[in-house]
């Protein structure tokens, strides 16, 4: 006590100087080299990361050149089969049993806020790794060297409502414990992408039941973890990226750029064709083909060639005996030469000067898909039914359902790509079914599955001069429906 009464209060030491942040980063990086050095995956939580592989699984094809980071004892990525595979972790011992595992692939101790590697990687994968770490933009940007314009970012992490219900699982030891971590929004892993040079693709969310219970995990993590308001509640946030188009370089040259017009019945709008299709990049290759006309389209396609002989032309028939654009489309993207492919429709209601402004926004990287849209500006007052209108709206809403990307219009028949992505998607078009009618939807399948970012290109829509719609409202409709009910056990439901 001291003389006025009051309790004297305890001698104080000297306060300790408060830590540098990167006193603190050290510090919270030993720590977790020290539990996860520890680490021992506990039975119930096996379930989730066998869905999570299969997730993968589904969204990285074999032979694919693949990083890791946060690889643990490599599972997940030898999952992949890569054909060149990088896995890196800061806990030596995961990285010994990594190696003794997996002899096949690259197992190298970093810490990923010092990532220093040599080349670059068709994907890196970031599983459960953003909610561990100090600095993630520090890492997002330390990616960005070992990147090029078709890489892709995938991430994992937990959904935020999850953050009680897994601590109350830890505490009462059905898996592991584990030490603080971030609880992340997706906007927030989208925004520091976009601070580290990255660009959102699509982000979803799977996993709504994490434990192996046989037949209803299917039902939960399949179907129901992919409807709303279920999905609002499932574990696992995942994010596609790329490099942001405005940190991608265009290539020294400028490529060809091929145009391929299927036509049946079209013999009026062949010299329009000629007369109105712009020179693009390094020259302009026109693929005719024509599709079982009962009119002289395809000897008007032959005669108007011989007018215009500066024009880098060729001209077939659709094979087979069967018509229908899709055929048409198939083959003449199959025969053309350039690195640029783009189908335009021969009654030119979409306007051939408008090409340009396709090409653009492939060449500048804005989109790899590029994907026309009529129901943006107002329609010429006879260029399409309200019928058909109504329809056009239903499917952009159910695609952009299924793709997990905005596409507004999924019915106009401009579309650009480069060669090299039709390429990988001609060759699994077997996954989809070849059953597209109209040579559009495949490639739409195609390019989601792919990841490619999408993008629509507003268009004003023309009504057609010469001939009538090849397109049969209701049969087609009916087909359509069919078509998004099996991409739903391809794409969505899996």
């Amino acid at each position: 006590m001291n003389r006025a009464g009051f309790q004297t209060p305890p001698t104080l030491s000297e306060p300790s100087a408060p830590k540098s942040a990167t006193e603190k980063a050290d510090l919270y990086r030993d720590n977790r080299i020290a539990y996860w050095n520890n680490y021992v995956r506990r039975s119930p939580s096996l379930y989730y990361h066998r869905r999570t592989a299969e997730i993968y699984k589904f969204i990285i094809p074999p032979g694919q050149q693949v990083l890791e980071l946060g690889c643990g004892d490599g599972d997940l990525l030898a999952a992949l089969k890569p054909s060149r595979g990088v896995g890196v972790d800061f806990a030596p011992s995961r990285i010994e049993r990594a190696k003794a595992k997996y002899p096949e692939i690259d197992f190298v101790v970093q810490d990923v806020h010092e990532l220093s590697l040599d080349g670059t990687f068709d994907y890196v994968i970031l599983s459960d790794l953003v909610n561990d770490l100090w600095d993630v933009e520090q890492v997002f940007h330390r990616i960005a060297p070992l990147t090029n314009p078709r890489t892709r970012i995938v991430i994992n992490s937990y959904n935020r409502m999850w953050e009680l219900p897994l601590s109350i699982v830890r505490r009462i030891n059905l898996v592991s414990p584990f030490i603080t971590e971030n609880w992340f929004a997706p906007e927030d892993i989208d925004n520091m992408l976009y601070l580290s040079g990255f660009e959102t693709i699509r982000r979803w969310r799977e996993i709504l039941l994490p434990m192996r219970f046989p037949i209803i995990d299917s039902l939960f993590n399949k179907i129901f973890a992919k409807i709303a308001p279920f999905r609002s509640f499932a574990l696992s946030n995942f994010i596609i990226a790329r490099p942001a188009w405005q940190n991608r370089k265009a290539g020294d040259s400028e490529p060809i750029v091929s145009v391929i017009v299927p036509a049946r019945n079209e013999a009026g709008n062949i010299e329009g064709i000629f007369r109105r299709l712009p020179k693009m990049g390094a020259g302009t290759e026109l693929i005719l083909i024509e599709d079982h006309s009962t009119d002289d389209t395809f000897e008007v396609m032959e005669r108007t060639a011989a007018r215009f002989p500066s024009q880098r032309c060729r001209i077939m028939r659709s094979p087979g005996t069967e018509k229908g654009k899709g055929t048409a489309v198939r083959a003449g993207l199959a025969a053309a030469t350039g690195d640029v492919l783009m189908i335009l429709d021969a009654d030119l209601t979409v306007a051939a000067e408008d090409l340009p402004r396709f090409y653009e926004a492939w060449r500048s990287g804005k989109g790899e898909f590029i994907n026309g849209v009529r129901l943006v500006y107002p329609m010429e007052q006879e260029a399409m039914r309200y019928i058909n209108l109504f329809g056009n709206k239903f499917f952009s809403t159910a695609f952009s359902w299924l793709l997990g990307q905005k596409i507004k219009d999924t019915l106009c028949g401009t579309k650009v790509l480069s060669r090299e992505h039709y390429d990988l998607i001609a060759s699994n078009r077997a996954y989809f079914g070849d059953f597209d009618p109209f040579g559009d939807f495949d490639l739409i399948f195609g390019a989601a599955k792919l990841n490619l970012k999408i993008v629509d290109m507003p268009i004003r829509y023309a009504e057609r001069t010469y001939g009538s719609t090849n397109i049969a409202r209701w049969r087609h409709g009916w087909m359509l429906l069919k078509m998004i009910g099996f991409a739903c056990t391809r794409i969505k439901f899996v």
